[in-house]
């Protein structure tokens, strides 16, 4: 899968600088700007490692959480000519609380049949990345760039949790406890965004963005699609996005994503 991925972003990103020169350009010298505030609603889940007692607790994210505690999302994108830089952050505070739940190993041992546990996450997460791109293609109906940059996950999660019921097999210092695990990587990535217009004056487009990368994870990527109406002042859709994390071997988070969907606002200028 991770392979099959990378040759589909190596191959449409050739595509691309071939289409660029039989591309109808419509593009400006002066500096364009566009900024986009958005809310997203995804849903969390992945697999995490809480040392205790000499072994580990894991647990399952997405049985747990619940809360949206807070959350600051934003985009903001230069363009001069083909040539562009983005930015774009996400950050979220989230929680929960679930009590008589079995979606716990430990040692990597599934609990006792007679033992459940009671739990409390909590989940503070920031989602940076930063890049330049190429616009490869400027058609009145599509454009494409080229985008190549960095992204940074800083994740910090902690646990509350109590095991009630037929404990005796379990160590004594992992029936219960409060830790705290968390991750900082940095990765490269690479893809490819635009839109698509259509309709009378194409003022509905569909917007997409796609990239995959590596380096301090295993492997990442994201993307999104949408549809959306244009206006003088900027632009409104709605979207999809996907975004996915596999660690490296011996991480304390083994694999996180975010999957849900997006309504935005661009503004012009």
């Amino acid at each position: 899968m991770k392979r099959m991925i990378m040759v589909a972003a190596t191959a449409v990103a050739a595509s691309a600088a071939l289409m660029s020169a039989n591309a109808s350009a419509q593009i400006s010298d002066d500096w364009k700007f566009q900024g986009t505030i958005y809310g997203y609603f995804p849903d969390i889940s992945g697999k995490t490692k809480f040392p205790a007692g000499g072994t580990d607790v894991d647990v399952s994210i997405d049985k747990i959480l619940g809360n949206l505690k807070f959350v600051m999302m934003g985009t903001l994108a230069a363009q001069k000519g083909r040539w562009g830089v983005f930015t774009d952050v996400i950050y979220m505070d989230v929680g929960g609380t679930k009590s008589d739940i079995r979606d716990f190993t430990v040692g990597g041992h599934p609990l006792p049949a007679d033992a459940v546990g009671t739990a409390n996450l909590d989940i503070k997460s920031l989602v940076w990345t930063l890049g330049g791109s190429y616009r490869a293609v400027a058609d009145p109906g599509l454009t494409l760039d080229v985008l190549a940059g960095a992204r940074l996950l800083d994740v910090k999660m902690n646990l509350d949790w109590q095991f009630t019921g037929n404990v005796e097999s379990i160590p004594v210092g992992a029936r219960g406890g409060t830790r705290e695990v968390s991750n900082q990587l940095w990765d490269g990535v690479v893809g490819v965004k635009g839109k698509v217009a259509f309709g009378a004056d194409r003022r509905w487009f569909a917007p997409y963005y796609f990239d995959v990368g590596t380096g301090n994870s295993e492997f990442t990527w994201q993307a999104m699609a949408g549809l959306g109406y244009s206006y003088q002042w900027g632009d409104v859709f709605a979207a999809w996005r996907y975004l996915d994390y596999k660690m490296k071997s011996g991480s304390p988070i083994e694999d996180l994503n975010l999957n849900g969907p997006m309504l935005a606002a661009s503004f012009r200028w």
